[in-house]
């Protein structure tokens, strides 16, 4: 590719199509393990942001974007888990144009049973790296998503 394409910087193009295959691969590897709890990963990871909120609930707009979807997508994740009756919509009742979302008991019976089934499996994906590695790799990684974050609007396109 590199005789091929001498104006493409490899490294980083390597970088990207290792990150891209990890993050498929992630989805291929907890995909089962969502099946198994009835939940799509978007979902489960909607339910885990309303159990970390100190009220259960949290406007959809902040939702989208703590898991990273369209507010179209994630309407459509909070019709599936209402319909579940694992969430339920409140109304702001000074705007009823406003609503948040708020985790019932029965979402959070369901994502306890599901972070016993998430835990292990996580803990396994990770297993082949020592502390220090996992450390570093989290470290990097961290610092990749601030680095994407502060440009993400100043592509660098030369003209």
């Amino acid at each position: 590719m590199a005789a091929a394409l001498p104006d493409l910087p490899m490294d980083e193009t390597i970088m990207v199509r290792l990150l891209r295959i990890c993050v498929v691969g992630l989805g291929q590897y907890f995909e089962p393990v969502f099946r198994h709890m009835g939940l799509s990963e978007s979902s489960f990871h909607v339910l885990c942001l309303l159990m970390a909120e100190q009220e259960g609930e949290a406007p959809p707009a902040k939702l989208s974007e703590l898991i990273g979807a369209s507010r179209a997508h994630m309407s459509q994740i909070v019709d599936a888990l209402s319909r579940d009756s694992l969430v339920e919509r409140i109304s702001d009742p000074t705007d009823a144009r406003r609503h948040s979302v708020r985790i019932t008991s029965s979402g959070r019976s369901r994502t306890q049973s599901g972070l016993r089934d998430f835990a292990a499996p996580m803990q396994h994906a990770f297993a082949g790296l020592n502390h220090d590695e996992f450390a570093q790799l989290a470290a990097l990684l961290r610092k990749a998503v601030i680095s994407f974050d502060r440009h993400a609007f100043e592509p660098q396109l030369d003209t």
